[in-house]
């Protein structure tokens, strides 16, 4: 039987993690994410991701979509060609799959965060 999942509702125990030293760029922020569902597959995974200030290079696999929507904080996505994007408390954004650039939070951020893996030939 399937149930709603209702994220103020369920006691979630956090992951705790730092990015990898070779695509630190900037601080060494410690990230928190609460993963509330996840599908057995693991296809599809939301929750909600907290992080100190930091920047790191971010490579997504060519299956792996992210959107996310900031409760607090401040998020700066640099993509390759150089475009800088800001995500600010109650905005929204979709990281793409195949995306390669930086990940920057400015000001300490919480955010939700819903990732969904797709099969590689259906990301065209």
């Amino acid at each position: 039987m399937s149930h709603i999942t209702h994220f103020s509702g369920k006691s979630v125990h956090p992951v705790t993690d730092r990015p990898r030293p070779e695509r630190l760029l900037s601080g060494n922020p410690q990230r928190h994410t609460w993963t509330h569902y996840e599908t057995a597959d693991e296809v599809l995974s939301c929750g909600i991701w907290a992080c100190e200030p930091g920047a790191w290079r971010i490579h997504f696999a060519a299956d792996k979509h992210e959107f996310f929507c900031v409760i607090e904080g401040l998020v700066r996505l640099h993509d390759e060609a150089g475009k800088v994007v800001d995500v600010k408390p109650g905005e929204a954004a979709v990281i793409p799959a195949g995306f390669i650039g930086v990940f920057e939070v400015v000001q300490a951020v919480r955010k939700y965060f819903v990732v969904c893996q797709t099969s590689a030939s259906q990301t065209a």
